[in-house]
Parts: structure tokens; sequence; C-alpha cells
């Protein structure tokens, strides 16, 4: 019998703190257009210096030498541009530090394989949780070579991680990658220049609370005018006092204007950031600021009104709609979507199938959506899996880190909660346990709904299998509920029920020693009159 690992209890997931808009820079003049290039490719030159700095420090960096390098570039800008600077450049070295290690895991996951697989005669069979042999001695031996190139990939990796030694290419690797072949991208050699110089611009400006408007580097009034603290070397192109610089265009935000507003009136903080969509030759401005006062809605609360269990696919998601009793209600919903094309559509795919799921859980009145804490970052070596690679490519294709960075956001402007559960075999229980009773004669349940009513009832605690059925003859209203289930704290809960032998019906009471004492049959010969008989409680439970 497998032994099965344990399940995590489910917990409720943080709102994303951080509110982002953005609107359009309309009716911008030539000189605006100008200046806004002045300035983001200067301060783009500065925070290119000021991460080759930060890269070389490696483990050395400390705060001294964050102050070091901020006075260093405050000369050529202004304190408060060398602030957002090297924030900014602590940022992108974390996030590269983050990299590197996820990328040491999977290389160290994929050797493992590899060696296991090695070691084992060509041929053998694999087993549920590891891999067979290699099936022939050619494949044997390209594996072999292949580790030998993974072992010096990891060693050089380890080494860079260990000195503190990191790559990051502003702009982006892949926009640098492309130069190498324009044809395939369909851009020409100018296109590609335009859109690498305008990535590397840099007009970013932390928000800073009890200042004007909430931001003294580029601010903008309640009446939409922006203006922008210029560097000092371009202080000559000012076309107002202390050094500023006042768009012709304005903008308004119209969603989540009147919230922007509130807060900058307030004088709270509010990040700026302008960029230039070098295809189109848009400008746009993106406000941002943090949320402190979320409020936390305990577990007990969103689970009041039952929940809805989602289950995420490669290209849809599965729901159902769950009462507080963990049963299943209405009929199962698909949310489809379609992860192909630019980012910009696969994002908007996301948003869309995530709006109707959302707008679907406002009307059903739930006050929270169960989904899978997946993580599939072991899982996404090619050698795990070994020949499937239309396996390989479906786990790869879900969108684990966007749809749950993109949910928690969503839903928290809706008011909505998000309870996540643990993963471990939602859809092979929900498959066993509920696919089957949930199909009609006019409706065919699929295993990624009974995986989303299994996921919604681990939400709600209660266990994934179904209570057991009473015989087809007694199953009459007339006699009551006679189903058993297993209680919340009761151990092994989650496996499946072992059969119980003896008779498997459920007519006779619990009480049955105080409601159905009888006295013995007259016919049984040489029988005792006081002889009382009284049957024997069904167990109901495990």
């Amino acid at each position: 019998m497998a032994v099965l690992r344990q399940i995590a209890r489910p917990f409720v997931a943080d709102a994303a703190p951080g509110v982002c808009i953005r609107d359009r820079l309309k009716g911008l003049t030539a000189q605006d257009d100008a200046v806004l290039r002045l300035v983001g490719a200067h301060l783009g030159s500065l925070a290119s210096r000021d991460l080759a700095r930060r890269v070389a420090d490696a483990r050395e960096h400390s705060t001294q030498t964050w102050a070091a390098r901020k006075r260093d570039l405050t000369p050529q800008s202004s304190s408060r541009w060398a602030g957002s600077i090297t924030r900014t450049t602590h940022d992108q070295w974390g996030l590269s530090r983050r990299a590197q290690w996820q990328h040491l895991r999977g290389l160290a996951a994929g050797i493992a394989v590899i060696r296991h697989r090695l070691a084992l005669p060509i041929g053998t069979k694999g087993g549920r949780r590891q891999p067979g042999g290699y099936h022939s001695r050619r494949e044997w031996h390209a594996k072999s070579r292949r580790l030998a190139h993974l072992e010096l990939e990891y060693a050089r990796v380890k080494a860079d991680h260990d000195a503190g030694r990191v790559t990051v290419v502003r702009g982006g690797r892949k926009l640098l990658n492309t130069r190498h072949n324009l044809d395939a991208a369909g851009m020409s050699q100018e296109q590609w220049h335009a859109r690498r110089e305008a990535a590397r611009w840099f007009l970013t400006a932390d928000g800073e609370s009890g200042k004007r408007h909430g931001n003294e580097t580029i601010r903008i009034a309640p009446d939409g005018e922006v203006s922008i603290k210029l560097p000092a070397p371009l202080a000559e192109h000012a076309n107002s006092g202390h050094g500023r610089y006042v768009l012709a265009a304005k903008v308004t935000f119209p969603h989540r204007g009147e919230e922007w507003r509130d807060r900058i009136e307030a004088n709270h903080a509010v990040a700026y950031r302008i960029h230039l969509d070098a295809s189109s030759g848009r400008w746009y401005l993106d406000a941002s600021w943090t949320r402190k006062d979320l409020p936390v809605i305990p577990l007990d609360a969103l689970r009041a009104n039952g929940v809805i269990g989602v289950d995420t696919n490669a290209d849809h998601l599965a729901a159902w709609l769950l009462d507080e009793h963990g049963n299943p209600t209405g009929a199962p919903r698909r949310f489809d979507y379609h992860l192909s094309g630019t980012t910009t559509h696969r994002d908007a795919q996301l948003r869309h199938a995530l709006t109707r799921l959302l707008h679907w859980a406002k009307s059903t009145g739930v006050k929270a959506i169960a989904i899978e804490d997946l993580d599939f970052t072991d899982s996404r070596t090619r050698e795990n899996h070994g020949r499937k690679k239309r396996f390989r490519q479906l786990v790869c294709g879900i969108p684990t880190g966007k749809l749950r960075a993109r949910l928690l956001s969503m839903c928290a402007e809706a008011g909505i909660g998000v309870i996540a559960v643990d993963p471990a075999y939602t859809s092979m229980w929900g498959a066993q346990h509920w696919q089957e009773p949930l199909t009609g004669r006019k409706r065919k349940t699929s295993r990624h709904a009974a995986a989303s009513v299994a996921i919604g009832r681990r939400a709600l605690g209660h266990a994934i299998r179904r209570r057991t059925a009473p015989p087809r003859d007694d199953r009459s209203d007339r006699r009551g509920h006679r189903t058993a289930q297993a209680g919340p704290r009761d151990r092994g809960r989650e496996e499946t029920r072992p059969r119980i032998p003896g008779p498997r019906t459920r007519s006779v009471s619990p009480h049955a020693e105080r409601t159905r004492a009888t006295s013995a049959s007259k016919t049984v010969r040489n029988a005792p009159d006081d002889q009382v008989w009284v049957q024997d409680s069904l167990l109901l439970t495990d």
C-alpha cells in the first residue's frame, strides 16, 4: 500500500497590497517629446553605470557602498532621482539573484534524474514516483553526454552564486537576442535600436509621504497637470520655476481615478513611471501605490457561504460552486483562455478569464475562491518525465505564477478572498469519487470539473471522499439519512474507505437498545420467557 504524503492545511492567501493604474499622455508637443527623450536617456545612462557598480560589488555590498553610489549620482541628477535609481538597481540585482538560485535548483534536479536513470539497466520500467531506465543504448549514451554538460553548467553557476556574481541585461535579454534574427522578429535595424533605447531609458520616481501631491520628482496635480524635476545637467530646458518642466498633456486616469485623486490630495506617497511604446510611438504614465489597510478575513468567515473550487489547466479554468457542506450545486463552469501570441495578448486572455470567473462568483454570493497552491519549479526540467514531451509542455504551459498574481490582485478589488489548498491527489481523488456520480445522461463531467469539486471540499475542511451510499433498496427519505461521513479529525479520512465485513444495511437505528427491545420469539423452542433480544447497532464510522 502506497504511503500518502502529508497534506498541508488550507490557508487564506495574502491579497496584493500594490495598485498600479495607467493613462496615456495625449497631446504632447514636439518639445515635450524631445525633453522626455533627453531626460530618459540621461537617467538611463546613470542607471546602467550604477547597475554595473552594484554587480561588481557582489557580496561586498553594504549600506555604505549604497550611500556612496547615491552620493556620486546626486550631482548628475538630484537626490531624489539618485534614490530612485539606486533602489531600482537593488531590486534588479535581487531579482537576478533569485533567478540564479532557481536555475541552480533546476540544474540539480535534472542531474539527479539523469544519474538515477543511467544507474538502471537499459529498458527498466519505472514506477509512479521514480522514472525507469533509458530505452536504448543510444539514448543512454546521449544522456551521459548531457549529464557532463549539465554538471559543467552547474559548477559554473554555483561558482557565480557563491561569489555573488549575477548577469543583468537592462532592457531585457530577449530584446537583446532579437538583434541576431531581425527577419524572424519582423523588425528593421532602426526599429530594433529604437526599442532598445526606449527600454533602457529611466523615468521612474518614488513617492514620498507628506510631500506635495505625494511626489516631488514627477508631480501630478489633481487637475492632471504633469511636471518633472529636470536633472541638474538638463536644467536649461525647464519651462517653469525651480528647474521643472510642465508637459502639455494632462492625465485623468479613467480607472480608479477617484482613489488616486484622494491620495494626492492627502499628500500620500504615489510613485510614477513614464515610458514609451516604441512600436506605436505613444507615451504612457503609470501611477502606483501601496495599501496598508487591507482587512484580514479569517478562514471560517470565508467558508460561511460556500466556495468556488477552481482547477487550473493549460487552456482553461474549471470551476464548480460548493455550499458550506461541500455539496456541488448547479452546473460546472469552464473559462477558456489561449496562451499564445505576444505577452500583452496572453495577459489579456488571463484577465478576461478571471474577470468572467469573478463576475460569476459575485453573482453567487460566495466570499472566497479555492485554488491549488501550485509550484512546478522542480517539475519543469525536461528530465523528470522522460520522453513525455507533450506532458512537459502541458506542465510548463500552466500559468501558475502569472495566474496567482493576477487572481490575488483582481480578487482584492472585487472583495473576494482566495483560499489556497494543497494540490496533492486532487485530480486523482476528484475523478475517483466525484466524476461518475456527477455524470448524468445530459451532462458528462470532466476530470477537471471533478478536480474542482475536490479542491473546493478541501478548502472547506471536508474530506474529498464522498459519503458511503446505503443499499439501493434502502435510500428512501422516509427512513432518514443513513450515510456515513468521517469526522474532521478522524485519521485516514482522505484515504479510500476500507471494506467492513458483515451486513451493509442501515435500517437499524444506532439507539436500537432503547427503541427496539422486544421479547424473544414465541416460536423458539425451549426459550425462556424473560429473554430479551436486542439488535446490535451498525458501526457507521471507520
